[in-house]
C-alpha cells in the first residue's frame, strides 16, 4: 500500500467533463534515476497497481453534493495536481452508466433548481383556514403549524359604509376574475343548442370502424370521464388561505417539475397528475414555504408509481431535490398526500385523453397537436386555468393551435370536443396574454418547446400573439 502524502507533497483532484478527451494513460513524472534497483522495482508495482486502479468504476461518495438536474457524468478525466509546481497527473475514468444529461438535448437547462425565495412584503391578513376538518395527529408534518387564530380580544369601531364600499369593491374582483369562464344565459342556451344539433346531425362512418377508440363504447366511456372530472377539481382560490406561499411560488415549483418529468423522460400524464395532486392537496391543507417543494416532488413520486411503467426510485427523487429533503420525509409526505386525498389517483383523466379523441377531428395533425401540447402546458403555470376542467383545457388548446395555424373549428371539433367555438375564445383569449408576457421565454416551458424536436412550437406561438393578440382574430 502507498504510504500518505505528507504535508509538503499533499495532492488535491478535481474533475472536468470532457465528452471529446482521447483517452490517455497514467505516467510516472518522478525522476527514478537516484533510486537502487529494488526501489526502482517497488515504484514500478506501484505505477502499475495504480493504473490498475484508475480502471476501477468511478463510485459517487456517501453525502457528495450534486445538482439537482445536471446527471451524473458518463465522461470524467481526473487531473491530480501537486502543491510543489509538479505537473499533473492525468488519468481517465472507466464510463460510468447513466441517464443522459439533460444538457446533451437543449442547452437552455438551468444549472441548479429554482428556489422560491422568502419575499420581502408586508404581513398578509389573518388567514382564513379552510371549513374541511384536519387529519389525525399523524398527518400534520406538511401544516405550516399547529397553531390555530385566536378571537379578537377586542371590540373595534369599523366605518360601516367604509367597509361596505371595500367589500363591494371585492366581490366586483372576484367576479371579474371568474367573468372569462362565465357566460350569459343566452349565450349559454346558444351553444348548448347548437352543441345538441351537432350531436344529433353529424355522423363520422370511419369512426364507426375504427377499432383503437371502441367507436361502440366511446360515447359512455367520455360520460364517465366527464362525471370523474368534477371530483378531482381543485379549489381555485385556495391560496386565499395559505399564510406563506404565493401564486408566484406555484408558478416556480411548476417550472421546477417540468424540468424533472423531462429529464427523466416521463409520460406526458405523469405531470399533469403531479400538478393535480398538487393543487387538490393545497386546497385542504395550509403548507408552509420550506415545505412546498417536498409537497410538489412528492406529487411526482406518487404520480410516477400509478403511471410510469419504469419509474424513478424514491432515491433519484431524492437526489431531483439536492438532498434537500430525505428518503424517509418523502416517503412520509406520500402518506399524507394520499390519506388526505383518500387515495383518490386514478380519476383524474389528463387532457391528453381528450386531445387524442379531438384529433380525429383533423386525422391527427402532428402540427397542430404538437402546437396544442405546448398550450395545453402553458395553462398550468396559470392559476386562472384552475377553473377550467381537463376536457376544457384540452379544447382551448386545440382551438388556439387550429387558429393559429389559419384553421377553423367545424362540426367535426365540436362533435368531439363537446364546445362550441363561443365557449373556448375566452379561454384562448387569456393563453394569448400570457404567450405575450414579457418574462414568459425565461419560463421552461417556452424553452423546452423551443426545440426542434417540438417543431419550435412555443416561438411559433409567441410570435403569433403578438402580431394577432391585440386584434379581434376569432
Amino acid at each position: 500500500m502507498a504510504s500518505r502524502p505528507t504535508n509538503a507533497r499533499r495532492t488535491t483532484s478535481r474533475t472536468r467533463n470532457d465528452e471529446n478527451a482521447a483517452p490517455t494513460q497514467v505516467r510516472t513524472k518522478t525522476s527514478m534515476s537516484h533510486l537502487g534497483p529494488a526501489q526502482k522495482v517497488n515504484v514500478a508495482s506501484t505505477s502499475t497497481s495504480a493504473a490498475a486502479g484508475a480502471k476501477k468504476p468511478v463510485a459517487v461518495k456517501a453525502g457528495a453534493k450534486r445538482t439537482a438536474l445536471g446527471g451524473v457524468v458518463t465522461n470524467i478525466v481526473k487531473e491530480e495536481v501537486q502543491e510543489d509546481d509538479k505537473k499533473p497527473v492525468i488519468g481517465k475514468a472507466k464510463t460510468v452508466e447513466a441517464r443522459q444529461p439533460l444538457a446533451a438535448r437543449t442547452n437552455n437547462v438551468q444549472p441548479t433548481r429554482p428556489i422560491a425565495a422568502i419575499p420581502h412584503r408586508a404581513a398578509k391578513p389573518a388567514p382564513v383556514y379552510p371549513s374541511e376538518p384536519m387529519a389525525s395527529d399523524g398527518l400534520s408534518e406538511m401544516d405550516v403549524d399547529a397553531r390555530r387564530l385566536e378571537p379578537a380580544m377586542a371590540m373595534v369601531t369599523v366605518d360601516e359604509e367604509a367597509y361596505e364600499d371595500d367589500s363591494e369593491e371585492d366581490e366586483m374582483e372576484e367576479e371579474d376574475e371568474e367573468d372569462w369562464l362565465r357566460m350569459t344565459e343566452e349565450d349559454a342556451y346558444r351553444a348548448q343548442e347548437q352543441l345538441d344539433m351537432i350531436r344529433a346531425t353529424f355522423k363520422d362512418d370511419i369512426d364507426m370502424f375504427d377499432t383503437t377508440m371502441v367507436a361502440e363504447y366511446a360515447d359512455e366511456i367520455f360520460a364517465h370521464m366527464e362525471n370523474l372530472e368534477e371530483s378531482v377539481m381543485p379549489n381555485p382560490r385556495y391560496m386565499d388561505f395559505q399564510t406563506e406561499i404565493e401564486w408566484t411560488m406555484r408558478t416556480t415549483l411548476i417550472d421546477w417539475l417540468l424540468q424533472v418529468h423531462l429529464r427523466y423522460h416521463m409520460l406526458p400524464e405523469t405531470l399533469w397528475i403531479a400538478v393535480n395532486l398538487v393543487d387538490r392537496f393545497l386546497s385542504v391543507r395550509v403548507v408552509s414555504l420550506v415545505k412546498l417543494q417536498l409537497v410538489g416532488v412528492t406529487a411526482m413520486f406518487i404520480a410516477a408509481k400509478y403511471e410510469e411503467i419504469l419509474a424513478p426510485s424514491v432515491d433519484e427523487f431524492v437526489y431531483m431535490t439536492e438532498s434537500g429533503y430525505t428518503k424517509d420525509e418523502i416517503l412520509k409526505g406520500e402518506r399524507i398526500i394520499l390519506q388526505t386525498l383518500d387515495f383518490t389517483v386514478s380519476s383524474y383523466c389528463s387532457p391528453y385523453s381528450w386531445v387524442r379523441r379531438i384529433s380525429k377531428a383533423d386525422d391527427y395533425d402532428i402540427q397542430t397537436r404538437t402546437l396544442s401540447k405546448f398550450l395545453m402546458e402553458v395553462t398550468l403555470l396559470d392559476h386562472r386555468f384552475l377553473r377550467c376542467k381537463p376536457s376544457m383545457i384540452a379544447a382551448i388548446g386545440m382551438y388556439l393551435a387550429r387558429k393559429m395555424l389559419g384553421g377553423d373549428w367545424n362540426e367535426a371539433f365540436v362533435f368531439y370536443s363537446n364546445f362550441t367555438e363561443s365557449q373556448l375564445v375566452a379561454g384562448a383569449s387569456l393563453l394569448c396574454e400570457r404567450l405575450v408576457e414579457p418574462d414568459f421565454e425565461s419560463v421552461y416551458v417556452y424553452k423546452k418547446y423551443a426545440n426542434k424536436k417540438f417543431l419550435r412550437a412555443s416561438t411559433f406561438a409567441r410570435d403569433w400573439a403578438q402580431n394577432n393578440a391585440g386584434s379581434a382574430w376569432w
